[in-house]
């Protein structure tokens, strides 16, 4: 059996926040959901979140199956650290299991990664492994001293290092696979005697050491995986790896970005093949975009599903459905709730909240559709209205097939335009138009003769 133990229990203080650090998000999702993710894809079987500062924000936001929670103490006299964190968890820890000790605010690690890792601590049987990786600037990291035959010797942390080993490129993650009896053992034996006042997770592994026991090493390629975020300016550098990552995936699938660094689309999206997305595109949540579509410059798209050859320009869609060959704005704006047929155009600065429009429909600009169900074949004029709401109710509208509504006219909810009805442009429509009718309803035009001359404006603007 494999567990991780995560994490999840600092304050985050150099974040100047009210959130717990690890419920900060990177590309839509908190910090620690890419940790449970990656884990979860490496197999692990139980995931404990060791929890703190906020713990209750972070049960609250953190669901779903093999997640167990444990709470740390907090108080002037805990005797905090990472060893400390790790103890919390022990409970969970049985003597054949494999421990991963991994930390929730370190969200670019990979399923791949921790997959080979695992496998690497066990095909070797050691009793500890850690994951280490090289760095250019080790500054502030751990080193790693090995002897001759590359077993680990030590790992010294920077502010006690010689000169010498500062030159050492090779730093420890503080990422570790243990044997869990050999783990809880080490645990009981380390003390608190520091300068920090704190039980650390390092002291285990100089126990284990200490005593005969196999410690390994596992190093990684890409340091950033194990990039831990302190601040909002990592949090930044973060969210701009992971971003990267994201999309050179979608253009590996066969997805054309045409400026990928100023292209933003959020880890579980899902975009077909041959698909276009211009820059400044932001692309969010469960959205799932089809193949051959064209997502235009500066549009979102949040959590919506969107067909094959769809063409969306400078618009936003929200919770919504476009289904193939449909075209959207420019400057549209799709509500939530809105369900767009097959090639149907919605044009520019239309709005459509928590409504149905039909195949080959078009509301080419200025409308405005709300609380609808419109059929297929349908005009939307210019300006046209849907009212919808009378100062406390939301109210419904019905245009059924081929019907043809005129600019500049307002449909009172609720009511009804049947089939092939026709609705005269400027009319304001308070009852139901019947299969084929005109309804015209506005005053008539009346023409007062001279009475500008008898206002006296052209005398008044001399």
């Amino acid at each position: 059996m494999t567990i991780s133990i995560i994490l999840a229990a600092g304050e985050g203080t150099r974040m100047k926040s009210k959130k717990p650090k690890v419920l900060h998000s990177i590309c839509g999702k908190p910090l620690i959901s890419y940790v449970i993710k990656a884990s979860k894809g490496a197999n692990v079987d139980k995931n404990v979140i060791v929890v703190g500062h906020g713990g209750d924000k972070v049960r609250e936001e953190i669901e779903g199956s093999g997640i167990e929670f444990v709470a740390q103490p907090i108080g002037e006299n805990i005797p905090y650290g990472t060893g400390f964190a790790v103890m919390q968890g022990k409970d969970y820890i049985k003597d054949d299991s494999c421990v991963i000790i991994l930390y929730g605010d370190t969200p670019l690690i990979t399923s791949n990664t921790l997959n080979e890792f695992i496998n690497y601590h066990n095909m070797n049987k050691n009793d500890c492994t850690v994951l280490t990786a090289s760095m250019d600037d080790p500054t502030g990291y751990g080193r790693i001293i090995r002897d001759k035959s590359g077993n680990i010797l030590s790992i010294v942390e920077h502010k006690d290092a010689t000169d010498e080993q500062r030159k050492i490129k090779e730093i420890n993650s503080g990422i570790y696979c243990f044997n869990g009896r050999l783990l809880k053992y080490a645990l009981e034996k380390i003390d608190s005697n520091n300068a920090q006042n704190e039980y650390y997770i390092t002291d285990v592994i100089k126990v284990l050491k200490g005593e005969g026991y196999k410690v390994g090493a596992y190093k990684i390629e890409d340091p950033t995986e194990i990039y831990g975020i302190n601040s909002r300016v990592q949090l930044a550098y973060a969210e701009k790896i992971l971003r990267k990552r994201i999309n050179e995936k979608f253009m590996l699938d066969g997805v054309t970005l045409i400026e990928p660094e100023n292209t933003y689309i959020e880890d579980e999206v899902k975009i077909g093949r041959d698909t276009v997305v211009y820059p400044g595109a932001i692309i969010q949540g469960d959205t799932e975009i089809g193949e051959d579509c064209v997502i235009g410059h500066n549009s979102r798209i949040v959590s919506s599903k969107i067909g094959d050859r769809v063409e969306v320009q400078i618009s936003t869609i929200l919770e919504s459905t476009v289904d193939n060959d449909t075209k959207v704005g420019p400057y549209a704006y799709l509500r939530p709730k809105s369900h767009i047929g097959k090639n149907v155009k919605i044009g520019d600065f239309v709005e459509v909240k928590n409504s149905t429009v039909g195949d080959y429909s078009k509301a080419s600009h200025l409308s405005y559709i709300g609380d609808a169900q419109v059929g297929k074949h349908v005009n939307v004029g210019c300006g046209v209205v849907f009212v919808n709401y009378n100062g406390k109710i939301k109210q419904k509208s019905i245009v059924e097939d081929n019907a043809f509504i005129g600019s500049n006219s307002n449909l009172v909810a609720p009511v009804t335009v049947r089939e092939w009805g026709y609705v005269a442009a400027g009319s304001t429509i308070t009852d139901e138009v019947e299969e084929g009718d005109l309804s015209i309803a506005r005053a008539r035009q009346v023409n007062k003769k001279g009475w500008i001359d008898k206002k006296g404006f052209r005398k008044d603007n001399k």
